[in-house]
């Protein structure tokens, strides 16, 4: 009897464990979805070749909401798709010369800013953790991005901080605000639940 309780109990903890592996999984490709989804959502701004797109808002909270290494598997998983010609880029851009392009800055760093929200939001996911957390993802995206600018248009940092950043950071705090309100409501919601 004790070996049938003890095959019964290692079977469940397989099944548990190929669930969770299941929803890790399932997680990673819808981050990399609602990314993809909302690089359709952009405005074009006449002064800048980098449009206004929802997809900061999507990295961070890959980040945060799956974790660093889950986070940044969602991100690469949406830019591999586009560079290999799925249209999933903003307005429908994909292929690889679109990483090579204005924006491919911003793609390019994108697992990294999602890894590094993650890490910095850590497990609790609360406070100012999670608010440096996001903070962090959305300047390492800025990064990428304006590096990229500088080395296509050859212009210094200040004129490419001009194009590549600041007309997006009233938006991007914006953002980040409502990912840090979502999280943190989600958080607590889940947490009076487990106590039910």
């Amino acid at each position: 009897m004790t070996s049938f309780t003890d095959s019964l109990r290692a079977f469940d903890l397989k099944s548990a464990a190929g669930e969770r592996r299941v929803r890790l999984a399932l997680g990673v490709a819808v981050f990399a979805i609602l990314t993809a989804v909302s690089a359709q959502v952009a405005v074009r701004l006449p002064w800048t070749p980098v449009p206004v797109t929802f997809q900061p808002l999507l990295v961070v909270l890959a980040g945060v909401v799956l974790g660093p290494r889950l986070g940044a598997a969602s991100m690469v998983a949406y830019v591999t798709v586009g560079a290999l010609g799925a249209p999933v880029f903003s307005n429908g851009g994909a292929g690889l010369p679109w990483l090579f392009g204005p924006t491919g800055g911003y793609l390019l760093v994108a697992p990294l800013a999602a890894f590094a929200a993650g890490a910095v939001a850590g497990r609790q996911r609360a406070g100012w953790r999670l608010l440096a957390g996001l903070t962090l993802g959305v300047a390492t995206m800025y990064a990428g991005g304006v590096a990229q600018l500088m080395m296509l248009t050859g212009q210094d940092l200040g004129a490419a901080i001009a194009l590549g950043a600041a007309p997006f950071w009233i938006g991007d705090v914006t953002k980040v605000l409502f990912a840090f309100a979502a999280v943190s409501g989600w958080r607590r919601f889940s947490k009076e639940n487990d106590e039910a």
